[in-house]
């Protein structure tokens, strides 16, 4: 009953993450106007904004226009609810969930403005930068000096790869690094940058594959850091360990 209760409540968090995604890099506010369809302009009913029951409802159409409906909306909602309620069951009940489904919440909101605009907000990551400082100073989930650390060497990593591959990596990412070194401490920091780049060498060549990526284009990097994050975070410590019993 309790996974079922954070499962429906996340629903409704992830539908206002799409709504911040969508509308902070547009400059719009996350307030007003009211849910509306993009392309007709008609404003939302309360039944037409049920997340995901609407969409599958509607078959992926808006009942005025009959425009197409982007499936990126259901997809984010199920993806974020279903890690909400995955994460009392890989870190706990404790203080570290409360972290989890900050952070959770942080990419949730990254993925779909890099989808949709190919930009990491400033606004974003500094509202939550400063939520996860007010957190540590409750939570203890790391020591200052790894978090310290952590923000430098996420920062300063893709700071460098910036300037090395001349503009290959977004400013966006570079600042969002820096929050994620922040969260997790310098070690698993740079295991979810490995991870990131992994799968977004994978999404890249499924991409490629499907037609949906060109060679030499800029893809959005945001869900692979999102995935590499996320790994890091669940399942990080478990991972480091088995590397260093592998190599001893």
């Amino acid at each position: 009953m309790v996974n079922v209760s954070i499962f429906l409540y996340s629903l409704l968090l992830a539908s206002f993450f799409n709504v911040v995604g969508l509308r902070v890099p547009a400059g719009e506010s996350i307030v007003r106007p009211r849910s509306h369809c993009p392309a007709c302009g008609r404003t939302l009913s309360a039944r037409e904004l049920i997340p995901v029951v609407s969409y599958v409802v509607q078959r992926g159409r808006c009942k005025g226009c009959g425009g197409r409906i982007s499936p990126l909306y259901p997809a984010m909602e199920l993806a974020t609810a279903a890690l909400f309620t995955a994460a009392p069951v890989w870190v706990g009940w404790g203080g570290r969930l409360i972290v989890a489904w900050t952070l959770i919440s942080l990419l949730a909101i990254i993925v779909v403005s890099d989808l949709r605009y190919m930009l990491i907000p400033d606004r974003v990551l500094l509202a939550f930068a400063a939520l996860f400082l007010i957190e540590r100073l409750w939570i203890p989930f790391l020591p200052w000096t790894d978090m310290v650390i952590g923000a430098a060497a996420g920062f300063f990593l893709l700071w460098l790869i910036a300037v090395l591959s001349k503009g290959g990596m977004g400013g966006g990412d570079v600042k969002l690094f820096a929050v994620l070194g922040f969260v997790l401490g310098w070690k698993l920091v740079l295991l979810a940058f490995f991870l990131a780049t992994l799968y977004g060498t994978a999404i890249g060549l499924v991409g490629m594959a499907l037609g949906r990526v060109r060679r030499g284009v800029p893809m959005p990097f945001a869900p692979a850091i999102a995935l590499g994050a996320l790994t890091a975070l669940f399942f990080g410590e478990a991972i480091v360990r088995a590397y260093m019993a592998f190599i001893r």
